[in-house]
């Protein structure tokens, strides 16, 4: 019970840490592409000094392979966190964050798609719910340019994040801080063309807000996660998961005076719900006169990525 206790607090900073990186995005002042370069840079520094300290660099268990899909994940993973870091600049955090936290019902859609897993009647229905309250949270109206953009790339990231999902849960044997470290690696040679090194320059005190997304927000933060991940069984996870875009709908509106409409709220609950009942593991059906301990078939992934859903 301490044990998952600590988790709990753990995850809890974690998402915490999450809800406030629209904060440090927007305060850069730089371009997403450039803010998701030296994230890139300041967090592979930050994840590649623990995993020293920690000495697993040796025995890390990186195949060829294994490297290739980190690799591929660590593609989709940037581009992720461009979308949803143009998604800010063209609506508000809260919106885009709120959006974004549809990643599960794509993971369902890839599932079904590459690789022919069955999406059972009761999610297809959870689908429907999570539709209808996306529906309300875009308000978008005829004209409403800015609003129709923002959801558009809140859900290009969403999807691209799903993507890195499904690659990076096939590579197995190997420490999450070190996938971590690879994709971030991985971002580095991929954005420097689209790096502006001269507005860059001129940010001032912008630095500190990007060495911070760096180092607190793929640093910290992601220590904290794996931490957690491995005390807390997936239920619990995906429930404070929510702490992250609370905490960002409420910094939004405490920073910049952002907040959804009454009918976008009312999207909220909708997604909400129809997210955990997706990401939550079904409880397995009684059987009658069944001697025996009984398994269930659903046990929980406690180092899924999905199942934080985090920036």
């Amino acid at each position: 019970m301490r044990n998952e206790t600590r988790g709990t607090v753990e995850l809890t900073l974690a998402m915490v840490l999450s809800g406030t990186l629209g904060i440090f995005v927007v305060e850069s002042g730089a371009s997403p592409f450039d803010v998701v370069f030296f994230r890139c840079l300041f967090g592979a520094a930050a994840l590649g000094a623990y995993i020293l300290a920690r000495g697993w660099f040796t025995g890390h268990g990186l195949t060829p392979r294994k490297l290739g899909l980190a690799a591929l994940g660590g593609v989709f993973i940037v581009f992720n966190w461009v979308f949803l870091f143009e998604a800010y600049e063209a609506t508000s955090i809260s919106f885009a964050t709120v959006v974004y936290h549809t990643q599960p019902f794509f993971l369902v859609l890839l599932g079904a798609v590459l690789f022919r897993e069955r999406i059972t009647a009761a999610r297809c229905g959870w689908l429907a719910v999570a539709f209808a309250g996306l529906v309300l949270v875009s308000g978008v109206r005829p004209g409403d340019t800015a609003s129709l953009e923002g959801l558009g790339l809140a859900l290009a990231a969403a999807v691209l994040y799903a993507l890195s999902t499904v690659v990076t849960k096939r590579v197995t044997g190997v420490r999450p801080h070190l996938v971590a470290l690879v994709q971030v690696l991985v971002g580095i040679p991929l954005l420097l063309p689209f790096a502006d090194f001269g507005a860059a320059s001129r940010l001032g005190a912008g630095w500190v807000w990007l060495a911070g997304l760096g180092l607190i927000h793929t640093g910290v933060m992601y220590v904290l996660m794996y931490a957690a991940y491995q005390k807390l069984p997936t239920a619990k996870i995906a429930v404070l998961a929510f702490t992250y875009p609370a905490v960002a709908m409420i910094a939004d509106w405490a920073v910049y005076g952002h907040h959804i409409g009454p009918v976008q709220a009312l999207g909220v609950p909708l997604i909400v719900l129809a997210s955990l009942r997706v990401t939550l593991p079904r409880r397995p059906r009684a059987r009658a006169a069944a001697p025996g301990p009984r398994t269930n078939a659903h046990a929980p992934e406690a180092a899924s990525p999905a199942a934080t859903r985090s920036a």
